[in-house]
C-alpha cells in the first residue's frame, strides 16, 4: 500500500505542477468555458487576477509539499486535504458556468486521489 500511495503522490504532485508551471498558457480541452489559458479560465469563472495568483501559488506549494511528503510523511495529510479543497473549488467553478461534465474530470480524479492519500 505504501508504494501505491507514493505513486499517487507523484501523479498528483507532478500533474499539478505541469498544469500550473508548464501548461498554464496552453489551450487544452479541460479549460473552463472557451478559455485558452489558465488566467483566461479564471476570468471566465468571474475570479480576479489576484485570485488566480493565490490559487496558483497554493496549488504549486501544496503540490511540492505532496511530493516532499514521500520523504517527510508529516506533510501528506495537510497537503492532500488542502489540494482536495482547492480541487473541489475547481469542480464548483466548472458547474457554476455550466461546463460539460467531462471538463471537471481531471479535478474530480485528482480530488479522489488526494482523498485516498489523506486517508491512508
Amino acid at each position: 500500500m505504501e508504494y501505491l500511495i507514493t505513486v499517487l503522490k507523484l501523479i498528483v504532485g507532478l500533474s499539478l505542477l505541469n498544469v500550473w508551471l508548464l501548461q498554464r498558457d496552453k489551450n487544452t480541452k479541460w479549460r473552463g468555458g472557451n478559455a485558452s489559458t489558465l488566467s483566461e479560465e479564471f476570468k471566465v469563472y468571474g475570479l480576479s487576477p489576484y485570485m488566480f495568483k493565490i490559487v496558483g501559488g497554493l496549488k504549486i506549494i501544496l503540490a511540492i509539499g505532496l511530493l516532499l511528503s514521500i520523504y517527510y510523511t508529516s506533510f501528506a495529510s495537510i497537503c492532500a486535504i488542502g489540494l482536495a479543497i482547492l480541487l473541489t473549488g475547481s469542480i464548483a467553478m466548472h458547474l457554476k458556468i455550466k461546463d460539460p461534465l467531462f471538463k471537471s474530470f481531471p479535478a474530480a480524479l485528482f480530488l479522489t486521489l488526494c482523498l485516498i492519500i489523506a486517508l491512508s
